[in-house]
C-alpha cells in the first residue's frame, strides 16, 4: 500500500450480480396462472355460446326480411304467411324441440308463441293471421305488423 498516493486506488472496482430471468417465475405468477387459465377458459366459452345464439337470430331477421322483400315483389299475402310461420316454427323447434312444437297447429301454436314471445298479440292481434292463413288459404293480416311481431319474438328466444 502506498501512504503517500490516493488511498483508493487500490481498490477494485464493484461487480454487479448477473441480470435476472425470466424463468422460471415467481410463485404469484404461477398463482395466477392457475387462476387465470380456468377463468380464461370458462369466459371464452361463454363468449362463443353467446356468439352462437346471436348468430341463429341475426340470419332469422335476415331470412324474415327477406320473405318481406319478397313479398313486395310478388304481392303473395299467403306465400308470405307460410314462409314467416315455418320460419318461427323452424326456431321454435332449434329452441325448445321438436318434441313441444311439432304438434301445435292453429290456436295451440298461436298461444306457444304468445307464452314464449311474452306477448298477447299472436292470439289477439296481428299475429293471428299466422294461425289462420295456413289453413284457410287466405291471407289477411297486415305484413308489416306480422314482420315486427315475428322480430319481436325472434329477439325475445335467448
Amino acid at each position: 500500500m502506498n501512504m503517500n498516493g490516493d488511498p483508493l486506488a487500490g481498490l477494485k472496482d464493484i461487480h454487479l450480480p448477473a441480470d435476472i430471468g425470466w424463468w422460471p417465475p415467481a410463485p404469484g405468477w404461477w398463482l395466477l396462472a392457475v387462476v387465470a387459465g380456468p377463468l380464461f377458459y370458462f369466459l371464452a366459452r361463454r363468449v362463443v355460446a353467446w356468439l352462437r345464439n346471436r348468430r341463429y337470430r341475426r340470419e332469422a331477421i335476415s331470412g324474415l326480411r327477406k320473405s318481406f322483400a319478397a313479398y313486395g315483389k310478388h304481392g303473395d299475402g299467403y306465400r308470405f304467411l307460410c314462409e314467416v310461420s315455418v320460419l318461427l316454427r323452424r326456431l321454435a323447434i332449434h329452441r325448445y324441440g321438436r318434441t313441444v312444437v311439432a304438434d301445435l297447429t292453429g290456436t295451440d301454436w298461436l298461444e306457444f308463441l304468445d307464452r314464449t314471445g311474452k306477448t298477447g298479440e299472436f292470439t289477439g292481434g296481428a299475429g293471428s293471421a299466422l294461425g289462420e292463413a295456413i289453413y284457410s288459404g287466405k291471407a289477411e293480416g297486415d305484413p308489416e305488423k306480422i314482420v315486427a311481431l315475428a322480430e319481436q319474438w325472434i329477439r325475445v328466444q335467448r
